[in-house]
């Protein structure tokens, strides 16, 4: 079993924090549920997608 877990693509619905400077910038890179594959998204669409929440982790 390896590293994180992509917020698209699980098996189980985690609760998902999206770092709220992620909204600066015009896209985002995130991981797609497979090893090595990788989707461009804006940060509101992914928070709509996986019903994720913006919040300060950082």
């Amino acid at each position: 079993m390896l590293g994180g877990v992509s917020p698209l693509g699980q098996k189980k619905r985690l609760k998902t924090f999206i770092d709220s400077s992620a909204e600066n910038f015009p896209t985002i890179y995130v991981s797609a549920g497979r090893r090595g594959l990788e989707i461009e998204l804006r940060a509101n669409d992914l928070a709509k997608l996986i019903d994720g929440e913006f919040a300060s982790l950082c």
